[in-house]
């Protein structure tokens, strides 16, 4: 079991240290983004640093750097607080601003001394880094690995379903081919067309033939939702494949299974399906279960623990399951990114929606916790970008809402004064970005408390 307890520590390990290097690169070029427009206008930068050199948002409490080195008026440094990162720009009003500097008369290097639309440039900086390297991300995974789809059509089982899809009338080994009336292109759209398109109902034909049109109430996206991180809600269904290999730090290598053995039945009920097999180790997680083996032309008994993922540690054969490759030229691959970006930054736009729209919806909301789940447990470069390209967009989108503290606060002050002419008073930014403050603490502390709504 020690060497189980290690074995699950490195997998959280590389699924931290992915996630940890890509809110690294993210961080770093957003901030750029403000860096380069600032010193374009010839603002002056007093730091730039990857993490805080404080206990954020204390700017004066433990105040120090593990690194730091000051070229030309900047000092780049690597601050201790591994959360986020900053730049400071002379005369930028925010939370963390001396308030003795509004009082005095803006200075020519100062940010609040430039035209609104340099003003406005500077702040959208890190936004418009975020929204090209999303796009750049997308464009280069295409080119480089292409993309997977799964058809309905390659489906001969059909999908397997958990207790949410079974409880809205969905069977295992039902075809789906349309929602709210749209034909179904791939599996994996189907939960993104329920949710965030809101499709109203699901049609299709049972295992036995027979036609259905199920309606699907704004109760059952929340039922859907809810469940997501812990099932799939609906999955290929195909037979069950034979060993390929054990994990020999599991129950299962103390079990007698070989390569090519095939599990044939579970407590003595009979599989033929792989959700057949998982329904059984859902039912005994944490227990003992026997197994009916299929090697050869022989059967053998044998037992084995489940653990507490439902799992045996085995790895199987390949499902029989016809995956569509498509490959993309270089400038295809442009074409298609820009349209992934685009659907990205839509569907982030959606979420908002479903979280005032859909019941207990804000409870789905996650932090760091949830972003861990998503890592790959293998470090997979091809997972890798496509995570960072998917949260660079969505950084992009959250950094634009109009909430003060947050760029799109600083963004709504100046288009108001582009706008009415009139400028906004320093004093009002500095207490409005306070409040913001507070808000964006408190969203933060509801989102990274996940781990105990989940």
């Amino acid at each position: 079991m020690c060497i189980f307890t290690a074995y699950k520590l490195l997998i959280m390990f590389i699924k931290i240290a992915q996630l940890f290097l890509s809110l690294t690169i993210l961080v770093t070029l957003h901030e750029f983004g403000h860096f380069w427009f600032a010193k374009r206008f010839k603002c002056k930068v007093d730091k730039f640093y990857l993490f805080f050199d404080f206990l954020f948002p204390f700017a004066n409490v433990a105040n120090f750097a593990l690194f730091k080195k000051k070229i030309g008026d900047t000092e780049y440094g690597i601050g201790w607080f591994p959360f986020g990162g900053y730049v400071s720009i002379a005369g930028m009003v925010d939370e963390q601003m001396d308030k003795s500097v509004i009082d005095a008369p803006p200075q020519p290097w100062e940010l609040r001394s430039k035209p609104a639309w340099q003003r406005l440039l500077v702040m959208m900086g890190g936004i418009i880094v975020n929204l090209i390297l999303g796009v750049l991300i997308f464009w280069m995974a295409l080119f480089v690995w292409g993309k997977e789809t799964l058809p309905m059509t390659n489906l001969k089982y059909g999908i397997a379903v958990d207790s949410t899809a079974y409880n809205m009338g969905l069977r295992n080994g039902d075809v789906i081919t349309a929602l709210g009336g749209k034909p179904v292109t791939s599996v994996n759209r189907i939960p993104i067309e329920l949710i965030m398109n809101g499709a109203k109902n699901i049609e299709g034909i049972h295992a036995n033939g027979e036609p259905f049109n199920l309606t699907v109430t704004n109760d059952d996206r929340g039922l859907i939702l809810k469940r997501i991180k812990k099932s799939k809600f609906i999955a290929p269904r195909y037979l069950m494949g034979t060993i390929d290999s054990v994990d020999k730090t599991t129950f299962a290598a103390n079990a007698n299974f070989k390569k090519g053995d095939k599990i044939i039945a579970v407590n003595n009920s009979p599989i033929v399906f792989f959700d057949e097999y998982k329904t059984e180790l859902n039912k005994n997680i944490s227990k003992k279960v026997n197994l009916l083996v299929l090697r050869g032309s022989d059967t053998i008994n044998t037992t084995c623990n489940v653990n507490d993922q439902a799992a045996l540690g085995i790895y199987q054969s390949p499902p029989d399951i016809k995956i569509v490759e498509t490959k993309y030229s270089f400038f295809g691959a442009l074409s298609q990114g820009v349209k992934d970006g685009i659907e990205q930054i839509v569907m982030q736009a959606k979420q908002f929606v479903v979280i005032f729209t859909v019941k207990d919806a804000h409870k789905q909301v996650g932090g760091f916790y949830t972003m861990v789940q998503q890592m790959n447990p293998v470090w997979d470069w091809q997972g890798f970008w496509m995570f960072t390209g998917f949260l660079s967009l969505a950084l992009a989108f959250m950094n634009f809402l109009p909430i003060p503290m947050l760029d799109g606060g600083y963004i709504m002050f100046i288009l108001w004064e582009m706008v009415t002419g009139k400028k906004v008073s320093d004093k009002v930014i500095y207490y409005a970005n306070n409040v913001g403050l507070f808000i964006v603490l408190g969203l933060m502390v509801y989102a990274n408390t996940d781990w105990l709504r989940n």
